[in-house]
């Protein structure tokens, strides 16, 4: 631990104690994780650190996420992963296919981004990983967010509006 302890750290230090209880066996295969508020009040920290932290899991493959019962640890085969680049995080493999399609033309200047749950059901993902993916698009300046309508293809700089 630093000597000046930061929010930024913060994520990071949680999800090193997790990933020591379900490497070590503290937390088997299949077992639920606590709930965010839980695991908040363990670690003294807001739930949006908690979620970071447990992104950052997910992404490495430690845990994940089922719909309607929550976060459970991965077994050994699910780490694994059977894909060609484990090491890429799934939100980043979605956002660089809804770039490519972006760049492509397939997605258009306006054009509407698929929502959250299109992207959970499409990539059979967690509604945090598609958020996460739409996300990154949204921080690169390529998509904008319109409260209420959606995500949506952003114009070219100096594009009639």
């Amino acid at each position: 631990m630093s000597p000046r302890s930061t929010p930024w750290g913060a994520y990071g230090q949680i999800a090193e104690v997790l990933r020591e209880r379900i490497t070590s066996g503290g937390l088997a295969p299949g077992a639920a994780l606590p709930s965010e508020s839980a695991l908040g009040d363990e670690f003294h920290v807001a739930r949006s650190t908690v979620r970071r932290a447990l992104a950052s899991l997910e992404a490495d493959r430690l845990i994940k996420t089922l719909p309607g019962t929550g976060r459970v640890v991965c077994s050994p085969e699910e780490r694994a992963g059977s894909d060609t680049a484990p090491s890429q995080p799934q939100y980043r493999r979605i956002a660089a296919e809804l770039r490519a399609q972006v760049e492509n033309g397939d997605l258009g200047p306006g054009a509407p981004l698929p929502s959250e749950s299109a992207l959970v059901q499409h990539y059979g993902v967690s509604r945090g990983t598609a958020r996460q993916a739409l996300s990154e698009l949204e921080g690169s300046g390529l998509v904008v967010s319109v409260h209420g309508k959606g995500r949506f293809v952003r114009p070219p700089e100096g594009a009639d509006r």
